[in-house]
């Protein structure tokens, strides 16, 4: 018997997407980095972008980066989030290069590297002004890039990299990306020699590589969610995107009640389980269906971009969700299943919970 919630995913067209990601950057002298860290680490999905070309996977998360290393997916390794003190012997013991902002965290993993006998990479984050992490003052940004060149023996200084859009919402632009190969420049003047890699961004910086702008120096960029979900790209930022398949992620849930109730609640309003104040429209009496799963699930309902013209999600508890079936056309009844498109939030929640069923097609 099926067991549900499920969380959906068409491999064949996941691996079909990131083929395609990975030829686009390949076309501009670009590798791309299979970032695994919204799939928690679905050994299915790390071999997709293993086999579809990304021969190095990154991951904010040290477990599983541990886990790949384990199961013999990936040639190479690489932490995404700056190292905490406390995961040092574990970074050197799991991740072959790691992004860092830090000299007192580039020390550690210094004597650490040295203790386990090995050269870790290290990769300097330039703040470009999405503020997140990364060198604001070239002085702290040379000085410690001549520090991991000069003293630091355990550690390789195999570029610098930069970050746009996942806190500040900042756009990768030509100029941002042109101050980020400007600080690469100053450090290969002083130490001497050509920097391997000069990572410029993400998923968002895609947009210069398809329109065609994108510096020619940049020559990484660390690619997660976009090629599962087929959103961000398309739906947000308009690019056409014909040849990326969208249908990668589904969840469904199973139906556990259907009525006709009022549409906006009855009695004195306060705050729901999460302590905000919400709003109701009142359509009259409506078709509800109530599905066994809910923000433990995959977080935010009303994120959930759905494209079923018979179902609209109006919201959720921890452990249910609320959708209007309109006339109810597909006569739904305790025991059916409704599926409902996710994109990249949904998935990171999903992927995570132990009681979501992953299931492949």
């Amino acid at each position: 018997m099926e067991r549900y919630p499920q969380l959906v995913i068409n491999l064949k067209h996941a691996r079909e997407n990131i083929e395609n990601l990975v030829k686009l950057c390949a076309s501009k002298g670009i590798r791309m980095t299979g970032v695994i860290k919204v799939t928690n680490g679905l050994p299915e999905l790390c071999r997709a972008y293993y086999d579809a070309g990304c021969r190095i996977l990154a991951s904010s998360r040290i477990d599983q980066l541990k886990s790949l290393r384990e199961q013999g997916i990936g040639e190479e390794f690489e932490l995404l989030r700056i190292p905490m003190m406390s995961e040092i012997p574990d970074v050197i013991s799991y991740a072959d290069i790691s992004l860092n902002s830090d000299g007192s965290v580039l020390r550690a993993l210094n004597d650490e590297a040295i203790r386990q006998g090995k050269t870790h990479k290290v990769i300097l984050m330039v703040e470009v002004g999405d503020l997140r992490e990364g060198y604001w003052d070239d002085d702290e940004l040379l000085g410690d890039a001549m520090m991991v060149e000069k003293e630091l023996e355990g550690l390789y200084l195999e570029g610098v990299g930069m970050n746009v859009g996942c806190y500040g919402s900042v756009l990768p632009t030509h100029e941002n990306m042109q101050y980020l190969i400007d600080k690469a420049e100053m450090i290969e003047n002083a130490i001497g020699r050509r920097l391997n890699v000069i990572s410029g961004g993400g998923t968002s910086s895609l947009m210069r590589v398809i329109d065609g702008d994108i510096p020619e120096m940049i020559n990484d960029l660390r690619v997660g969610g976009e090629p599962l979900c087929a959103y961000t790209l398309k739906h947000v930022y308009g690019y056409p995107m014909e040849w990326q398949h969208e249908d990668v992620l589904s969840m469904r849930a199973e139906v556990l009640e259907v009525r006709e109730k009022p549409s906006h609640p009855i009695g004195k309003l306060a705050v729901d389980a999460f302590g905000h104040s919400q709003s109701y429209e009142d359509r009259g009496i409506r078709t509800r269906a109530l599905l066994g799963i809910g923000r433990l699930d995959y977080g935010e309902p009303l994120d959930i971009p759905n494209e079923d013209p018979d179902i609209e999600v109006l919201g959720a508890s921890s452990d249910h969700t609320i959708v209007d079936l309109g006339d109810n056309k597909k006569g739904y009844k305790a025991g059916d299943v409704i599926e409902l498109r996710i994109k990249y939030a949904q998935l990171m929640y999903m992927s995570a919970r132990p009681d979501v069923t992953v299931k492949y097609i």
